[in-house]
């Protein structure tokens, strides 16, 4: 099989490994393999796809449609795997055959241009809500994944590292948030992790699944304070974002019923952390408006 990788996944893959990657220049070899070893018949690579994977819509002998996606060792690809298997296809894409090889995973193919996202506002962040709401479970016995107080103690080191008297305000409020609302996790559950819209697709199955997680286990507010801030350049674009921006955390803490304290102290670190993280790759436009909406909570 010949193919070009996305361009957006080049990009997206140059700013997390600037000095190179081994697994992309591997990757039209790996797809190959993958195909082989299966059986499967390609129909075509899904473009502009994501940031951290490539998907490949395809085939099994018998005409089942799957979708192939591969994704790097540091993306994590095996705790995919055992998010999606413990879900079992409640309220996420359906995982279709077992361990993970070389980050392949074998899903049940979804619309993959179809997401949530192409919904109007309220209806689509409804929609996204309650999909997210099924994932909340609680985690396998003797799991290994990542807990938000891991993952976010490695994102706050990065985050005064780079800070800078000009954001410093921020930083310091978002990095005192954290250390708060980790202070007494009301709950355990296992997260999607990095849950907004457009991960949402549209299904035969169910109406609408969610794709793509990097799970870890935490309180249900970390997951939802990555959907507070979708569409976050429309937000940034309308005269009322900043009040349309507090109203969102009311109504989404509401209708999850979770606290809107944790919410608000949740996203305004979630978007610090991301502010932050779009600078250090030289993605200013990115940074600027997810700085300004932090500026709002």
């Amino acid at each position: 099989m010949a193919f070009e990788p996305p361009q957006r996944l080049v990009r997206a893959l140059g700013e997390t490994a600037p000095d190179g990657d081994d697994w992309l220049a591997k990757l039209p070899e790996t797809v190959r393999r993958a195909v082989a070893l299966r059986e499967l018949t390609v129909e075509r690579v899904q473009a502009p796809g994501g940031r951290s994977s490539l998907v490949v819509l395809v085939r099994y002998a018998d005409g089942t449609p799957a979708a192939l996606k591969l994704a790097p060792p540091r993306f994590r690809p095996e705790a995919e795997r055992a998010a999606l298997a413990h879900w079992g296809g409640l309220g996420a894409v359906l995982l279709l055959e077992g361990p993970v090889t070389e980050g392949v995973l074998v899903l049940e193919r979804l619309h993959p241009d179809v997401s949530v996202r192409s919904l109007p506002e309220a209806k689509a962040l409804l929609e996204a809500a309650g999909t997210l709401r099924r994932l909340w479970v609680e985690p396998p016995a003797g799991h290994s994944f990542e807990s938000v107080a891991e993952r976010t103690g490695r994102q706050a080191l990065a985050m005064r590292a780079s800070a800078d008297a000009e954001v410093a305000p921020l930083v310091d409020a978002a990095l005192a948030a954290r250390e708060e609302l980790l202070a007494a996790p009301p709950e355990h559950r296992l997260l999607h992790g990095t849950f907004r819209q457009s991960k949402v697709l549209a299904g035969e199955r169910m109406p609408w699944l969610a794709v793509g997680p990097d799970p870890v286990v935490g309180e249900c507010a970390f997951d939802l304070a990555r959907l507070v801030r979708d569409r976050v350049e429309d937000l940034i674009a309308s005269p009322s974002g900043a009040a349309t921006t507090r109203r969102r955390v009311k109504r989404l803490a509401e209708s999850l019923e979770v606290d809107q304290e944790r919410l608000r102290g949740w996203t305004l670190f979630r978007a610090v952390e991301s502010g932050l993280r779009a600078r250090r790759v030289g993605r200013e436009q990115d940074a600027e408006l997810l700085l300004e909406f932090a500026g709002w909570l």
